[in-house]
């Protein structure tokens, strides 16, 4: 069994207030929360630092806490929880962002059920190939290299890998792949993350997760079973993802 933990800080340079914006009659927020409640974990919890979203919470009937201001990532506000929570060091934590509301259930169980299955691993996370040429030099696209077993090397914005020969980047980048923003966690991973200071390339690509690779922690890679519906990072992605719940809203759980 595993829990889920849904990051939702109300301050956002390009969308404030997002988690709170409204997507087909219901805030962002209520959206992920349905998806994650759909999931066998055993408990899903908001992790906030705004009264404003606790309401709304509430008003959905989910379970919220408020946590700090000052955490720099997502990570370090689900590592505040499970010390809130007193959870052990073995439990697994599904990190389900708050911005996600496309995001399928059955991705959510298929992260936990990849750490679940691999007892040497701290994180566990997904991808899925690289569509077009469009997507591999997209900077929101973050990419993920990984080895043979599927331990992540490498997470970034940059397309990689980079190709000497420009062949092959008219279709789909063979070989190159989109990581999905969707983690699970062992506790002891969480607490050891938040003790350290962001890394140098952390701060670099703005990726939370460089901290655990530049920390040696492993985090393992899994082929997503399908392609989630977009995030929301502006205001057209909010548009995209009304979109993508009216036309597959019913079957994202499944």
């Amino acid at each position: 069994m595993y829990r889920i933990v849904i990051p939702a800080r109300y301050g956002s340079t390009r969308l404030p207030g997002k988690p709170l914006l409204e997507i087909a009659g219901k805030p962002m927020l209520q959206w992920v929360h349905e998806r994650a409640s759909a999931c066998s974990a055993r408990e899903v919890v908001i992790a906030t630092d705004d009264e404003r979203i606790m309401q709304v919470a509430a008003g959905f009937g989910a379970a919220a806490v408020i946590t700090s201001r000052d955490h720099p990532s997502g990570t370090d506000r689900i590592a505040e929880v499970a010390a809130l929570r007193g959870w052990g060091d073995d439990e697994v934590v599904v990190n389900l962002q708050g911005d996600e509301p496309a995001m399928p259930s059955a991705l959510v169980e298929q992260v936990a059920g990849l750490l679940l299955a691999r007892p040497g691993a701290d994180i566990a996370t997904l991808a899925t190939p690289v569509r077009d040429r469009d997507e591999y030099f997209d900077p929101n696209a973050v990419k993920v290299v990984t080895d043979h077993e599927g331990r992540a090397l490498y997470f970034s914005r940059a397309p990689i890998p980079w190709y000497r020969d420009p062949v092959g980047l008219d279709g789909p980048v063979i070989g190159a792949r989109r990581h999905l923003g969707l983690y699970a966690y062992r506790v002891s991973a969480l607490r050891r993350l938040a003790s350290l200071p962001p890394s140098p390339l952390e701060r670099a690509e703005q990726l939370e997760q460089l901290r655990a690779l530049a920390h040696g922690l492993c985090i393992v890679v899994g082929e997503a079973e399908r392609r989630p519906g977009p995030d929301v990072n502006t205001a057209e992605d909010l548009a995209r993802a009304a979109a993508a719940l009216a036309a597959d809203g019913p079957t994202l759980c499944e």
